[in-house]
């Protein structure tokens, strides 16, 4: 069995209005049949994050969405996670995630493990709010 996820950028840009932007991570995943774009951020979460994903998503939405793919997640990896941020901004009822990052570079194995845990929990979640 391979891998479920292919790689498909690094420092992505993205330009609005004449902005440039970059998602930091893209990536596609096969059976999720969807992108997936990683935010790396120095430090703790905060709150402007979730505004800045959000836009990567919905531009990802309209300009690189294909006919029968779901519609992108995000993922924002950060040293810290402030809970209570994370709660008020209601990120479990988007398609974005928070997780914690290690400071310095983990063995390959890891991070693919901690990412596909990852994908996993946002893909359970999605199944369960599509039942709703």
């Amino acid at each position: 069995m391979g891998t479920d996820f292919a790689f498909l950028a690094r420092q992505k840009r993205i330009t609005l209005d004449m902005r440039d932007y970059y998602i930091d991570l893209l990536f596609y995943h096969r059976r999720l049949k969807r992108l997936v774009a990683i935010d790396l951020k120095l430090g703790e979460f905060e709150a402007s994050y979730k505004g800045q994903m959000e836009l990567y998503l919905r531009w990802l939405k309209k300009y690189e969405k294909v006919e029968g793919e779901n519609d992108p997640i995000g993922l924002i990896l950060c040293t810290g996670k402030n809970q209570q941020h994370i709660e008020l901004l209601e990120l479990d009822k988007s398609n974005i995630r928070v997780a914690d990052y290690l400071t310095s570079l983990p063995p390959k194995e890891l991070l693919e493990a901690k990412l596909k845990q990852s994908i996993e929990a946002v893909r359970q979640q999605l199944e369960y709010g599509e039942e709703d």
